[in-house]
């Protein structure tokens, strides 16, 4: 039987909100982060959407948006500055004017190792078993899921 944390009188308003904890550790995360990604001069949001590419290069605007559960209107001013920083080029499909294609550049290639490489720096900062940080993962996409499908 799992059990659950109880909520009991001296349990701040606050603290007894599920909203407030994901908020609180998705901070965190994004300090750690900005940490770690300092010394390859990317933001968070920078080295989700490389993340994306490195896995498949050549994706549409909307095809990424897709991934990070963000608007074209948010995402456009992101890429802008990634290509300024010669991360990636953004170039109008040949096909359909309307679709701008991301792709990466040598400089995007090139900090791939480097990226992949993050992760386990961010699992010893859990304090996190592998498989602990695994579960809470699929629990957190799964209510993502819930949350989206209610919305």
């Amino acid at each position: 039987m799992e059990t659950k944390p109880a909520i009991t009188d001296q349990t701040s308003p606050l603290d007894a909100q599920l909203c407030f904890a994901l908020y609180s550790t998705s901070l965190a995360m994004n300090k750690l982060y900005r940490k770690i990604l300092r010394k390859l001069g990317i933001t968070y949001s920078q080295y989700l959407v490389l993340l994306i590419l490195w896995e498949q290069d050549e994706l549409t605007v909307t095809d990424i948006g897709d991934r990070l559960f963000l608007d074209s209107a948010t995402l456009t001013p992101l890429l802008k500055r990634m290509e300024v920083q010669e991360l990636i080029k953004r170039e109008r499909s040949a096909n359909d004017e309307r679709q701008v294609i991301i792709s990466l550049t040598k400089t995007g290639s090139a900090m791939k190792k480097q990226g992949l490489e993050l992760p386990e720096a961010v699992l010893a900062a859990s304090e996190c078993t592998n498989r602990q940080a695994v579960e809470m993962s699929a629990r957190l996409v799964g209510l993502r899921s819930s949350l989206n499908r209610n919305v």
